[in-house]
């Protein structure tokens, strides 16, 4: 039965590579790594615009001037 490697034990041999080997080695991970990625990347973004069509068009100036006036009309309150 196959032993895990853990991140510990993978150090310990990469530490005892020659510089030029772990130079190597990164390289060789780093492209492994990259290509995962882009394998578990997902489709296209969707923009912020996109993700917001559904709930319709925006409220004017006009609606949150108004708005505004209600939420801040009885601020300060005398009874506080």
């Amino acid at each position: 039965m196959e032993r895990a490697v853990t991140l510990e034990t993978a150090l310990e041999v990469v530490r005892r590579l020659s510089p030029r080997d772990k130079i190597r080695l990164i390289e060789q991970v780093a492209s492994d790594v990259e290509r995962e990625l882009m394998r578990a990347r997902p489709g296209p973004k969707r923009s912020l615009w996109g993700l917001c069509a559904d709930l319709g068009p925006a409220p004017s100036a006009v609606e949150i001037d108004q708005a505004r006036q209600e939420e801040w009309s009885d601020f300060p309150r005398e009874d506080l």
